[in-house]
């Protein structure tokens, strides 16, 4: 047979067609309004960068309120470090807590207000006991901070004259200062001894006084009739729970009213309740 030979396409082999041309995209150029909003963000920005760089809007003072037993000195102190700094970038927290670390201070809030000042509020911690030792008569809170100090002679005013007053005449009570802690157990104790009713030792007294001292502990003393009876020492060991010192407290108390179930107490003296289990007495004369 005669006649041409149809042709294969080879493996692998593509037939190229031709693109179909297409139209060239066309830019939208920017409206005036996005024009417009970029140009008040930059300006926005210039402003901003201006004002806390610039001499504008910078701390030049400070005032508070609702300080009673915290010095002005160290209110001051611890604003000072934002004297001179731009209102803007002001950390207004880290001040706060910098107020917080003073001995009086359980709150602090610090407000930025333009132009140039820092307006501080101060919530002091409320006083528990006076405690007095042979050195000074020191206010203290109910977490044991020493929060204000007087003189040993001096009249306590207002409020403080009702507060509990613990007499500390251990040697080394005389070295506490304002922005010492107290043991919080001790400080628990103290007030719990302080509020005792006398009638609940079976006693006829109308009113007992705390003391501590460096052999006894803590020590509760009645003027009328006169006695006194220790109770040891509270708050030196971290272990014991406030349950379990209060459960103890209410074991003395009871020992103490058999003592004087049994004995007149106005012929008593001395009382060593530290062991309930065994109680101790001195008899008068």
């Amino acid at each position: 047979m005669s006649g041409a030979r149809p042709t294969r396409r080879r493996r692998g082999a593509h037939r190229i067609r031709p693109k179909s041309a297409r139209r060239p995209a066309r830019r939208r150029l920017p409206s005036a309004a996005r024009l417009g909003a970029a140009a008040m963000l930059v300006a926005a920005v210039a402003v901003l960068a201006a004002l806390t760089a610039g001499p504008w809007l910078r701390v030049a003072r400070a005032s508070w309120q609702g300080e009673r037993y915290t010095p002005t000195e160290q209110i001051a102190a611890a604003v000072q470090p934002a004297t001179g700094h731009s209102l803007v970038t002001l950390d207004t927290a880290q001040l706060a807590d910098r107020l917080r670390a003073l001995p009086a201070v359980a709150d602090a809030r610090v407000a930025a207000r333009l132009p140039d000042e820092l307006r501080v509020e101060i919530t002091e911690k409320r006083p528990a006991a006076v405690w007095q030792t042979s050195a000074a008569r020191l206010i203290v809170a109910g977490d044991g901070a020493v929060i204000g100090a007087l003189a040993v002679g001096a009249e306590l005013p207002g409020e403080l004259s009702r507060l509990p007053l613990v007499d500390d005449r251990r040697t080394a009570s005389r070295d506490i200062i304002v922005g010492d802690r107290l043991p919080a157990g001790s400080v628990g104790t103290a007030l719990q001894l302080a509020v005792l009713d006398p009638a609940s030792m079976g006693s006829s007294s109308r009113q007992v006084s705390v003391l501590i001292d460096d052999q006894y502990g803590f020590v509760v003393v009645s003027a009328r009739p006169d006695w006194s009876a220790a109770f040891g020492f509270y708050g030196l060991d971290t272990s014991n729970s406030p349950a379990a010192s209060g459960a103890q407290i209410r074991a003395q108390v009871d020992a103490v009213r058999t003592l004087f179930a049994n004995r007149a107490e106005s012929t008593i003296a001395w009382v060593d309740a530290r062991n309930p289990g065994k109680v101790y007495f001195r008899a008068k004369g």
